[in-house]
């Protein structure tokens, strides 16, 4: 793909609503992401403003910027349950009632831990291990993804 063209369609990405384009040819794949980093060809170009991009595409061997480093997410100790779907969880069977488990509770393997709700259908939670719960890492109401971390039980 030829420098006009490229400068052509960054100029497109930043005039519109679209904030990714992706382009691929013979010559090989072009993706062109509005504020973060573009992709030439497998090479990785940095983070440039718009009105930048044509003098940064010319100079495309340039080193992609480091990103910042996350932080250290806690150190979980025991045997984490994971949400099998993504939904809404839910702590008891309903608004009033108590919660199935609180803090310090023992439970045994198939003991309901929670209930996710899931296009209208609830879905009970139970333990797949014998043990203490010794986290809770679900907020009532709130929705979670599929793999999210619930429980810790030890």
């Amino acid at each position: 793909m030829d420098l006009r063209k490229l400068k052509t369609l960054i100029d497109l990405v930043s005039d519109s609503n679209v904030s990714e384009l992706e382009i691929t040819e013979a010559e090989g794949k072009v993706r062109i992401v509005k504020g973060g980093g573009a992709m030439v060809q497998g090479y990785s170009l940095p983070a440039v403003p718009m009105a930048a991009a044509p003098a940064a595409v010319a100079a495309a061997p340039a080193a992609a910027p480091v990103p910042a480093a996350a932080p250290a997410a806690p150190v979980v100790t025991g045997h984490t349950v994971k949400s099998p779907m993504v939904g809404t969880f839910y702590r008891s069977a309903s608004p009033g009632a108590k919660a199935f488990v609180e803090l310090g509770s023992v439970v045994k393997e198939g003991d309901t831990l929670c209930i996710i709700e899931a296009m209208k259908i609830l879905n009970e939670i139970e333990a797949d291990k014998a043990g203490t719960v010794t986290q809770i890492l679900g907020e009532n109401g709130q929705a979670v993804e599929y793999g999210q971390p619930l429980f810790v039980i030890e």
